[in-house]
């Protein structure tokens, strides 16, 4: 339930935006043209994982042996190499989609679930992919930055791949809400989690310091591991997980 209403908080966000998009595109200099609109949402998110996400994940870590904890960051990433392999298709790129399929076959069958990454053992490895970058390679323009409620920085053309996503993800097509839901929450406890440690390096303007490390996150998925000059290129935009 959370993840739907996430979903159209998302989608209602994106849908207002374009209301400026005209002014926001012929302006290269500015990124961030909903700026109060999103340290608003920022507050509220940076509030909820003050409060709730962060102790949570906090607990989980202290009480999750590290081969444990491992084995279920592999679990969720065998996952999303799933949707790796649809996206790579839709981009053309067949050998990082054959590739892909490999190694979402070889972690699922034998690394039991892709608990173990057998696959990268193997040369099998991961290509981190999106819609969001799907949409780049076809000429989408990535749009403004946005802070979504609940879902963390994105911007319009990440954000609008992200509700794509879902739907490449097998955890989507479980029938069981309890275990569907319930893979939901691990989910979110295991990415926050995994971000513990980044905590420690942010520093100054809380806002900016995200804001900035999303937006050179999605420039170097987008340009396959090149960093580009500068973000004022709105077509230089390729997802942290998730996400918050």
């Amino acid at each position: 339930m959370l993840r739907q209403f996430s979903l159209l908080l998302t989608l209602f966000t994106l849908l207002a935006a374009p209301v400026r998009a005209q002014e926001v595109l012929t302006d290269d200099s500015d990124r961030d043209p909903f700026e109060s609109w999103n340290r608003a949402v920022f507050t509220f998110n940076d509030g909820l994982d003050t409060w709730f996400m962060r102790p949570v994940a906090k607990g989980y870590h202290f009480i999750m042996p590290d081969f444990a904890e491992r084995g279920v960051t592999n679990f969720f990433a065998n996952l999303y190499d799933a949707n790796s392999v649809v996206n790579a298709t839709l981009q053309g790129r067949f050998n990082h989609a054959a590739r892909g399929s490999g190694r979402f076959l070889v972690n699922t069958v034998f690394g039991v679930a892709g608990v173990f990454d057998v696959a990268t053992r193997m040369g099998l490895t991961p290509y981190p992919t999106d819609f969001g970058h799907t949409l780049a390679i076809w000429g989408a323009p990535s749009g403004p930055y946005l802070m979504v409620p609940l879902f963390g920085p994105r911007t319009v053309r990440s954000g609008a791949g992200s509700i794509v996503d879902v739907y490449g993800l097998p955890q989507t097509y479980v029938d069981n809400v309890a275990l569907r839901n319930s893979l939901y929450g691990l989910e979110l406890i295991e990415a926050r989690a995994r971000l513990l440690d980044v905590d420690k390096l942010t520093s100054g303007d809380r806002y900016i310091f995200i804001r900035d490390a999303y937006l050179q996150q999605r420039e170097v998925l987008v340009n396959d591991g090149k960093i580009q000059d500068d973000f004022s290129d709105y077509g230089a935009d390729g997802d942290w997980e998730e996400d918050f």
